[in-house]
């Protein structure tokens, strides 16, 4: 892809993104004014019957457009990967911004919140998805960089896995502690049990985020960046 053309799509995929932002802010203006009228707070309301699905369906749906554009604007399986993380990312920063216009929510960066539901629900302070979106538009905007001048066959395996790594990490940081809250009291057998998760999830009050492994997970991800980075201009093509 010519630089021109790169530019083109990214601006698109910009205004998309930002656009899904406000879209994905303003269903959720409704939902608090009618669900927390006084304010957002656990546990949950929403846990249960078709609002609690429709939510679900709602966060996959997300995740599917933002698939579809990306891999519309790529040509190749890299300049995809590299498209979807950079949409997610202004997507998911865009959805707080619009947020604070609008409702003057969140309080602050620590402010906890919902931040997934698929396929548990995922807790933390709002600094968190917003550190990893800005990780990933730096992965991105590496990528691209580059673009088809350092294919896959390049990457090489230590920083595709301290990449698969780092997110694992921090996905595992951010059920944390939905997860022990939900341990204390049933088998690990019962998270296949959707009912009894939903229910769990109307009494869950956050009380811990684990910081340490999510640190950690960061970490490990920016080497993998970093190493990707390396190889990359090591082979002489940037793009």
């Amino acid at each position: 892809m010519r630089s021109g053309g790169m530019k083109i799509t990214l601006v698109l995929l910009s205004l998309f993104s930002i656009a899904m932002g406000y879209l994905e802010s303003s269903v959720v203006v409704y939902l608090r004014e009618l669900y927390y009228p006084s304010g957002f707070t656990f546990p949950l309301t929403l846990a249960s019957g078709r609002i609690g699905a429709t939510e679900v369906f709602r966060e996959a749906s997300t995740m599917l457009m933002l698939f579809t554009v990306a891999w519309l604007a790529g040509k190749n399986f890299v300049q995809r990967f590299a498209f979807f993380i950079f949409s997610f990312a202004l997507w998911d920063i865009f959805y707080y911004v619009f947020l604070r216009i609008l409702i003057h929510w969140p309080e602050s960066v620590l402010t906890w919140d919902v931040l997934f539901l698929i396929p548990l629900l995922w807790s933390g302070p709002v600094a968190a998805p917003v550190i990893v979106s800005v990780t990933l538009l730096i992965l991105s905007g590496i990528i691209l960089y580059f673009d088809n001048r350092c294919l896959l066959t390049l990457i090489g395996w230590l920083p595709t896995m301290l990449v698969i790594g780092g997110f694992i990490l921090i996905f595992v940081s951010m059920i944390w502690d939905f997860s022990g809250f939900f341990l204390k009291e049933h088998p690990f057998s019962a998270f296949f049990q959707a009912d009894l998760v939903r229910q769990v999830t109307r009494k869950y009050v956050p009380s811990f985020f684990n910081w340490y492994l999510f640190a950690g997970g960061e970490l490990v991800l920016l080497a993998g960046i970093y190493f990707f980075y390396a190889g990359c201009r090591k082979s002489g093509n940037p793009g």
